[in-house]
């Protein structure tokens, strides 16, 4: 299983709300376009195109880029390394002194590293927050440096090594 289809699977927020209970078969709403029939027919965008994915299908790809940029030099080091993707922090860690286990900006919580791993991960995991990294960033540009800095600090602190070892400034 490649490290995009573990990032998906991690996810503990999202869950489709169409499921039944029954079999796992998904419940489609009546086709209706709106009161007076004049409403889109069909999807806005097709399937293929950027505009049809959702932030958090975009913002799961930063990561992943972030973490293929580290791989490239850093793979054997990380191997035993899991990511994953949260919407919010839980509140449990805004009470919390976290220390160098996690990034924060002014006191939210926008990355944590999990040396024990997660009750469903016995190996060590990095949950970036969504929501959080996504409210600080101005565009997609900033979102992908800020979700990079993010990876590469909690990554740093996983090895015990200085940032500036693993990403050199240019």
């Amino acid at each position: 299983m490649s490290r995009r289809e573990r990032l998906r699977t991690l996810n503990s927020v999202r869950s489709d709300s169409r499921e039944s209970r029954r079999g796992g078969r998904r419940v489609r709403p009546a086709r209706r376009r709106d009161r007076r029939g004049r409403g889109l027919r069909g999807q806005l965008a097709p399937t293929g195109v950027p505009l049809h994915r959702t932030r958090s299908e975009s913002f799961d790809d930063l990561v992943m880029a972030a973490v293929d940029e580290l791989d490239d030099h850093w793979a054997a080091e990380i191997a035993g390394l899991e990511f994953a993707v949260e919407d919010v922090p839980p509140e449990t860690t805004a009470r919390l002194d976290l220390g160098p286990e996690a990034v924060t900006d002014r006191g939210v919580v926008l990355g944590r590293l999990f040396r024990e791993g997660l009750p469903e991960i016995a190996q060590p995991v990095i949950v970036v927050y969504r929501r959080p990294v996504e409210a600080r960033a101005t565009d997609r540009e900033d979102c992908a440096d800020l979700v990079f800095m993010v990876v590469v600090d909690l990554v740093a602190e996983y090895l015990g090594r200085d940032i500036d070892e693993l990403d050199p400034p240019t």
